[in-house]
């Protein structure tokens, strides 16, 4: 079997543990051969890839990125790799492709699927917010980062009498702030799924210093948005990508407490850190386990399938149920948060 293999949209801690599980099984179980294509569709579309093997893989285990290099594509190019799904499978001599990405390089994998080309899809996102599986990895390296920085952030804050905004990453799903602010004894969190309001906030921290606790640090995911008409806060435009660009919830809402309470309000935007660096040990078993177990699949020939953890079972689920709705915050995980503040 000829196994093409390739990681899309952005990186994340373990996407290198996929790539090296993936070439391990098919090498050392089923003789494959493993051609692992450059930046992502984009190498796909442009015939770049290289020979994948034991040795091209040898100590990556640990590394944060992936070795493959990956890339956002346009719409455009997308329909354009389905439409001429055959014939790159034809000329790549592929008997499966193997994408690893989010919801968008799965959206992507479903075309192509839909189109003849046998897919077996893997999950990645430290958003944690693709539907049909209980995790994701990179999702608890990005939340032990955070987690790190909030509790770094509460000995400062608490030094000089401040409130800390913490922006984490999660565009339209809040995991990393619900279980990052929940570890690190973050007063408050807000996330997407519930627009928050700012006086509540402003109570919540009043209360704390006139009980002598004259600090707050705030976990707010970079998509939380007040509830309209509590605050002033714009609306990014879209890119051509079709993502938003937000306009800084954390720079803002750090401005709006500090202008409310009379209090010093820092944000600390804590970005690409969350998605870079060293993957958690968690996030390499389970890469590994995914990677393994889509090679599994394909020798089964569960094609238009993907990787997924449901308990502690790797299962293979429907690209369609990845892609048809985010996996968000439930409320009732949102109540568990708000009785620990």
């Amino acid at each position: 079997m000829r196994i093409g293999v390739l990681t899309a949209g952005g990186d994340c801690p373990g996407l290198n543990a996929v790539i090296r599980s993936v070439t391990h099984r098919a090498l050392a179980a089923h003789g494959d051969e493993v051609i692992g294509f450059e930046d992502g569709f984009r190498g796909l579309l442009e015939g770049r890839y290289r020979s994948l093997d034991l040795d091209s893989v040898s100590g990556i285990l640990a590394r944060g990125g992936t070795i493959l290099g990956s890339a956002r594509l346009e719409r455009a190019r997308l329909r354009e790799a389905a439409d001429n799904a055959g014939e790159l499978r034809a000329e790549y001599g592929l008997d499966v492709l193997i994408p690893i990405g989010g919801e968008g390089t799965l959206t992507a994998a479903r075309m192509l699927s839909d189109a003849g080309m046998p897919v077996v899809g893997v999950p990645k996102t430290i958003d944690n917010d693709i539907n049909g599986t209980d995790r994701t990895f990179g999702f608890d390296t990005a939340v032990t980062v955070a987690t790190e920085a909030i509790d770094r952030l509460k000995t400062t804050a608490e030094s000089h009498q401040r409130v800390m905004v913490v922006e984490v990453m999660g565009r339209h799903a809040g995991w990393i702030a619900l279980e990052a602010g929940m570890a690190g004894g973050a007063h408050g969190i807000c996330v997407p799924e519930r627009p928050f309001d700012p006086a509540d906030l402003v109570s919540m921290i009043e209360e704390r210093f006139n009980r002598g606790k004259r600090f707050a640090v705030i976990c707010v995911a970079e998509g939380a948005h007040p509830a309209k008409g509590t605050m002033e806060y714009g609306v990014g435009e879209i890119d051509k990508f079709g993502h938003e660009r937000f306009t800084g919830i954390g720079a803002t809402l750090a401005r709006e407490l500090e202008a409310r309470l009379g209090k010093e309000a820092r944000p600390v935007i804590l970005g690409h850190v969350q998605r870079g660096g060293v993957p958690t040990a968690y996030d390499r078993v389970l890469a590994g386990r995914f990677g393994w177990h889509a090679v599994e699949a394909a020798h089964k020939g569960v094609f238009g399938h993907m990787t997924a953890l449901h308990g502690t079972r790797v299962t293979m689920v429907p690209l369609a149920d990845a892609i048809t709705h985010l996996k968000t915050v439930p409320e009732d995980r949102m109540q568990e948060a708000e009785s620990v503040f």
